[in-house]
């Protein structure tokens, strides 16, 4: 193939990588999205494997049956542990990128030491430092995505950490830099391992102590780290398409966890620094609170009474697996002529749309999900607020306790319903360690359990009923 014809794939590519990008912004068209990425990607792999200056074809199959081996499997995971394999994807892709920049050094190293210009040099150590901080750094968060005991989801804190990472990563740009001026000295060669250590490192310690509430926007940002190494190799290798692809997904990775971490009223050196997620002692000398418990039967008659309901899911939901269920009860409610509405918070689940993701493989009709902006002003007139396993995102503690870790944070207005039903597995905090101020006002009522088992029995009770409403 001519170098203008691999050229033109690329650019081909470039567009299709955008297009991609641009139909995600709809679940409408997000399986187009996900069909224009593919393309994108087959076509940027075939222009560069058909290039003249390609001979080893055996290594590249073999490269790609391994892709396949660990790549299929890894799609059939089921949607609770989708955050958790993208991580892993991030990893994969910090691990490319760190295994050529250390590939390519040691080889012009070896064979052509001038290659090593300072450019290239600067380009070689961005993309180490921050593909195997990648790499390190997703497989913490797969881990406690996955809830690994070795792997502790609160965060882990100790004397001077901040300190301590902030030098690490400051020696480790320093070591950088005397690489960047000296490629070629006696010493650079053991420098250059020591800068990948020190990058494995910091990516252990760059998430330790964060708490698993914000692992979707970890993720987010890490998804913008493996963007950015991408572009770096893209120098490296004199790969357009690399440097496009990798500037798309780095600078997309960066305005999400932007959009994150406005939605839980957060800046990143919180997110990264602050760690949010400790479970906050009780206060001493104040008596136990009390939940008020609900029925299934007492529950399911206000729901067949009422005009209109909101179901707020959250990552309870997605544990259990209600999705179905969920859509069982939406048709038996919506057959009696009761409204029925999703409101979907941003941060709600482990990674950005989990619930839409979850709801729509329930086949729940697109328009029938709300965003939290569009459906709060309905709330007060909502007769009944059902929450699945949601918590922080509906405590009413974000608008008035300044005190909390979650103040600020905007939040779905589930207390300016009638009435409140909450189903939840235990009595246990979320995420942000702090009770739910919802819980214990009047005008709500709990239904503990698993969120399946729950509403599968509230589906139960109401297909028995007769009449419609």
């Amino acid at each position: 193939m001519s170098h203008g014809m691999v050229q033109l794939a690329y650019l081909v590519a470039t567009g299709l990588f955008v297009f991609s990008l641009h139909w995600m912004n709809s679940p409408k068209t997000a399986r187009r999205a996900v069909l224009a990425g593919v393309a994108a990607m087959t076509l940027a792999v075939l222009a560069t494997w058909f290039q003249p200056g390609v001979v080893h074809h055996l290594w590249i199959i073999v490269a790609i049956a391994a892709g396949f081996a660990v790549g299929v499997p890894l799609s059939r995971v089921p949607l609770t542990a989708v955050p958790q394999r993208t991580a892993l994807s991030h990893a994969f892709g910090g691990l490319a990128a760190g295994l050529v920049g250390t590939a390519k050094y040691f080889l012009w190293l070896g064979d052509d030491p001038s290659q090593l210009t300072t450019f290239r040099m600067t380009a070689i150590v961005a993309e180490v430092i921050l593909g195997f901080v990648t790499l390190t750094g997703s497989l913490m968060a797969a881990g406690k995505l996955q809830e690994i005991k070795w792997i502790p989801q609160r965060p882990v804190t100790y004397p001077l950490q901040n300190v301590g990472n902030i030098g690490l990563l400051s020696a480790a740009v320093l070591i950088g830099l005397a690489l960047i001026l000296n490629p070629t000295a006696a010493w650079a060669p053991a420098a250059f391992l020591v800068l990948v250590l020190m990058a494995l490192v910091f990516g252990v310690l760059l998430i330790i102590p964060i708490g698993g509430a914000d692992m979707p926007t970890v993720i987010s940002i890490l998804n913008s780290y493996a963007g950015l190494s991408a572009v770096a190799m893209g120098f490296v290798l004199d790969n357009k398409l690399l440097i496009t692809a990798g500037a798309l997904d780095g600078s997309s990775g960066l305005i999400l966890s932007i959009i994150m971490c406005r939605a839980m009223n957060r800046s990143f050196t919180n997110v990264l620094f602050g760690a949010f997620g400790k479970v906050q002692a009780a206060a001493t000398g104040t008596e136990e609170r009390v939940y008020k418990a609900e029925t299934i039967e007492g529950a399911s008659q206000v729901l067949e009474q009422a005009g209109a309901v909101v179901i707020i899911p959250g990552y309870g939901m997605a544990v259990a697996q209600a999705q179905h269920r969920v859509r069982d009860l939406y048709n038996e409610l919506t057959k009696r002529g009761v409204q029925v509405k999703f409101a979907i918070h941003p941060v709600a689940g482990r990674m950005p749309g989990h619930m839409n993701v979850l709801l729509a493989e329930a086949e729940i009709p697109y328009t029938d999900l709300i965003e939290m902006d569009e459906i709060n002003p309905d709330m007060p007139q909502t007769d009944v607020a059902l929450v699945i396993g949601a918590n922080d995102v509906v405590n009413p503690a974000a608008r008035y306790d300044k005190s909390t870790p979650i103040y600020g944070m905007p939040i779905i207005d589930a207390d300016k319903a009638h009435a409140v039903f909450a189903i939840k597995r235990s009595k246990n905090p979320g995420f942000a360690g702090i009770d739910n101020e919802l819980y214990f006002q009047d005008k709500t009522f709990m239904l503990f359990g698993d969120a399946k088992a729950v509403v599968g029995d509230l589906v139960k009770q109401l297909s028995g009923g007769s009449g419609m409403h």
